[in-house]
């Protein structure tokens, strides 16, 4: 099961964006994905969309999202109506439905010979800089491992309790070990 990553660059001007393109271009961002995807027992076709860009365009995501008027290094925002990942309910989100939300009532279930399209993910580069500066890893640890994490959120992951917060930071580094990436802790 390959799935498929729809890479978006937006730094704010087209000169960094395609310098930033050529630099990724080595990166593996598919294997990232490929390997969370099947650390967190999804077997199924997918496709999400991922975008680079500043602290300036995340952070009015977040503020419109989160109504957290501030930078951050990842946001997800995933397609789905229920976690996809097979995980103790203390560990992943709750359906809107569940949550008193208003779900739409009309909910389309891909069928499992098409493509499953996840949702998005968000991620600052100038965040993924100064964070990987103070970790002491490379920028690419910090990118591919802040990638895995977005997608642990897009298939049901959730972090906002301790039980979540665990699975996915063992998720995240069992994934940049058998990607080639440093063990680290990462707090």
């Amino acid at each position: 099961m390959d799935a498929l990553v729809e890479l978006s660059i937006d730094l704010g001007d087209e000169e960094s964006d395609h310098a930033f393109q050529q630099q990724l271009s080595s990166l593996a961002l598919e294997t990232v994905v490929n390997q969370t995807l099947h650390q967190a027992g999804i077997t199924q076709p997918v496709i999400l969309t991922l975008l680079i860009t500043n602290d300036e365009t995340i952070q009015a995501l977040n503020q419109q999202y989160r109504q957290q008027d501030k930078p951050t290094d990842v946001l997800s925002f995933p397609l789905l109506d229920r976690p996809l990942a097979n995980a103790p309910a203390d560990q992943l989100w709750i359906p809107p439905e569940e949550a008193g939300g208003t779900a739409s009532k009309h909910i389309f279930i891909t069928p499992s010979e098409l493509t499953t399209n996840l949702g998005d993910i968000v991620i600052s580069w100038p965040t993924v800089l100064r964070q990987a500066a103070e970790k002491g890893h490379s920028p690419t640890y910090e990118l591919l491992y802040l990638l895995s994490h977005g997608v642990l959120h897009l298939v049901g992951y959730d972090d906002q309790t301790e039980a979540g917060y665990q699975a996915m930071i063992q998720i995240q580094q069992a994934v940049m070990e058998a990607t080639g990436g440093k063990a680290s802790s990462h707090e």
